[in-house]
């Protein structure tokens, strides 16, 4: 129980010191499954009851990876939260990889640089989620036919007030 709370602060401690965001956690849905190989995912609810997904693991991960992982867990996500004071990260690094590969080009499009910001390394991850997709949580099992299992139920939907 001790090394619960211990673990629950400390993912309070690094939400606040790499994405700048302060919440408390309130509820613990699944403790670190796996979502690859070398990756682990932490799901909970803060005291505002919104539902978050908190990714960290050995290997290097990419927006493009947490989107596929978070999809694979059966989320909807609504914010992929940029690491602390660089609100623009993930537009930054797509300008970046984008002017290397056409270094002409000035002025790229939203539709040029949708595919270059999947590039940007996100590692640690934090989700925001809208939807809980039928109730169901994933985890990553490489004995499984799909190579992802059931981890837990739990229903959750979030409405936006005005």
């Amino acid at each position: 129980m001790n090394a619960e709370i211990y673990d629950d602060l400390a993912l309070e401690q690094n939400a606040k010191g790499k994405f700048g965001r302060t919440f408390d956690v309130k509820h613990v849905i699944a403790r670190e499954v796996p979502v690859s190989r070398t990756s682990v995912a932490t799901v909970f609810l803060t005291q505002k009851k919104e539902l978050m997904v908190y990714i960290d693991g050995q290997s290097r991960l990419t927006l493009a990876d947490v989107k596929k992982i978070i999809s694979r867990m059966g989320f909807v996500a609504e914010m992929y939260v940029p690491p602390k004071g660089h609100a623009h990260y993930f537009d930054t690094i797509a300008n970046e990889k984008f002017r290397e590969v056409f270094p002409g080009r000035t002025n790229p499009s939203d539709e040029d640089l949708m595919y270059y910001r999947t590039l940007a390394p996100y590692k640690p991850a934090l989700v925001q989620i809208l939807e809980v997709k039928n109730g169901e949580i994933y985890q990553y099992d490489t004995d499984a036919k799909r190579g992802w299992r059931l981890a837990t139920k739990f229903a959750y939907r979030r409405i936006k007030t005005i």
